[in-house]
């Protein structure tokens, strides 16, 4: 069952002394070994016991926001997704604010085993909310983070970091963060800039010499393809424990060190989330990972669109299932498989294993410098004055624009759509011909109630219209400033 209200605290702890360091690592924690990554939209509740199944120690929550979690009830309750069996559990909060994040997380406390603080995100996101990785050279303000919430809340603290490319700075900033009373530390062996396209491969010895130089439990991020890579990560770095989030999200199974097939892990991922439900972009998300080399090829593309579009469990089920129809004859070896045209270019390489696109496994980025070489050619292609531009066509090979190509494409995803309709229902404003406020408490447009608010005095809540709190306010004011005369 799970634990939505943020009230109710899960999995009671004894409090009376709190542990950290070694203590907290072995004895709250259990001395894990293999960790799934805090993940946004990725890592939520359904995903985690998928993984713990599979042979997962320790989970991360997805990334929340401090402010947003302190301050809205909604957000809080949805984001508190657990149960008895989902633990031992870490909650990850980003935030820029020491005050707010400790108030996040005094309303988190109750519900995991240590609240994590986000200074590894090197995403655009993160930039202008300020916050992740684009923290890490503000260490006044990162001390006065962790040791507040250090100082305050009744379970350890722990941080998730980037490293510099500076490996002197890399190791001072690790020990500032332990200094400051962070009891775990997770160390992604890639910088700020390594991201994307660009995300290359992460240097594990700048963590092996952060291990070598701080006295906490510390766990190791990036290159973790397979249970092979978390061994050899282990003996290449000394650290306690095994971080993977885009292994993972590949392969549920990875701790496990079994590949199983594409659309078994996928049907039961879904059997989890309708025990655990979440949002539809969660699972699409999922499905997306999974099925990420299925769908690379050319003759399952359409299924793509199918993906993207589907809302119902029913309609999931239905694309698990075909590729179970498709894929099963050839995997027990009753038909032969004819290797199908990829849609993206395959990552060149001399590699000793090859598993067959039905089977659960990582996915390889290009080289940065191949991915750079490509943008270059590209780029001088559309700048070639002599280069054809491409051109748009309709259902009966007339040259459109490539806007309309767009909105057709759109169109095709909901063949039985009326023209201009709406996905819901518009009821009219009584008064106007406008569509009303669906929220709206008396049932009209928006300019309509505006207009029977600052007229009547009234309030409306689902319009956010407050004439009547205003004029109340002022009155008791005025009221207030009367009696002061008179006195």
């Amino acid at each position: 069952m799970n634990n939505n209200d943020p009230d109710v605290p899960c999995g009671g702890k004894d409090n009376s002394r709190k542990l950290g360091g070694w203590e907290f690592y072995e004895k709250v924690l259990g001395s894990p070994k293999y960790v799934v990554a805090p993940m946004v939209d990725q890592s939520e509740l359904a995903w985690r016991m998928l993984c713990r199944k599979y042979g997962a120690h320790l989970c991360y929550s997805p990334m929340f926001h401090s402010n947003l979690f302190s301050k809205d009830v909604k957000y809080r309750k949805d984001a508190l997704q657990t149960c008895p069996e989902d633990r031992p559990l870490i909650i990850q909060f980003c935030g820029n604010d020491p005050q707010t994040i400790l108030d996040a997380a005094l309303l988190a406390q109750d519900h995991c085993d240590a609240i994590d603080i986000n200074l590894g995100c090197p995403q655009a996101i993160a930039k202008r909310g300020h916050y992740g990785a684009f923290l890490q050279d503000e260490w006044k303000l990162l001390r006065d983070i962790v040791s507040l919430l250090n100082q305050n809340l009744s379970i350890p603290v722990t941080c998730k970091i980037r490293i510099f490319e500076d490996r002197a700075k890399t190791i001072e900033y690790a020990k500032l963060l332990e200094e400051a009373g962070c009891q775990l530390l997770t160390v992604h062996g890639r910088t700020r800039e390594q991201k994307g396209p660009l995300t290359g491969i992460a240097d594990w010895s700048y963590i092996k010499e952060v291990r070598e130089n701080i006295g906490i439990p510390m766990f190791a991020n990036g290159n973790i393809l397979s249970l092979e890579d978390v061994n050899r990560c282990l003996d290449a770095t000394g650290v306690q424990g095994i971080m993977s989030a885009e292994g993972n999200l590949h392969n549920p199974a990875i701790f496990a060190g079994i590949s199983p097939k594409t659309y078994d892990i996928a049907d039961e991922y879904l059997d989890y989330v309708k025990l655990h439900p979440c949002p539809i972009s969660y699972i699409r998300g999922h499905l997306f990972k999974i099925f990420h080399h299925l769908l690379n090829l050319r003759p399952n593309s359409d299924l793509r669109e199918k993906l993207a579009t589907s809302r119902e469990d029913h309609q999931l089920r239905a694309i698990v299932s075909f590729l179970k129809e498709k894929y099963e004859p050839i995997h027990n070896g009753e038909k032969l498989y004819v290797p199908e045209e990829s849609i993206e270019a395959e990552v060149e390489g001399d590699y000793n294993l090859s598993l067959p696109p039905w089977i659960c496994q990582p996915y390889i980025r290009l080289d940065p410098e191949i991915h750079k070489k490509t943008i270059e050619e590209k780029v001088k292609i559309a700048e070639d004055p002599n280069t054809e531009k491409r051109k748009y066509f309709d259902e009966d090979g007339n040259a459109i624009s490539r806007k309309k190509a767009k909105r057709l494409k759109k169109k095709s995803r909901k063949p039985f759509k009326p023209e201009g309709a709406h996905e819901r229902n518009i009821e009219s404003c009584p008064i106007c011909s406008n569509p009303l406020g669906f929220k709206c408490i008396f049932k009209l447009c928006r300019n309509c109630c505006r207009e029977k608010c600052t007229t009547e005095i009234f309030d409306c809540q689902g319009h956010r219209f407050f004439a009547r709190s205003k004029f109340e306010g002022k009155k008791i004011i005025r009221e207030k400033k009367s009696k002061k005369v008179q006195s």
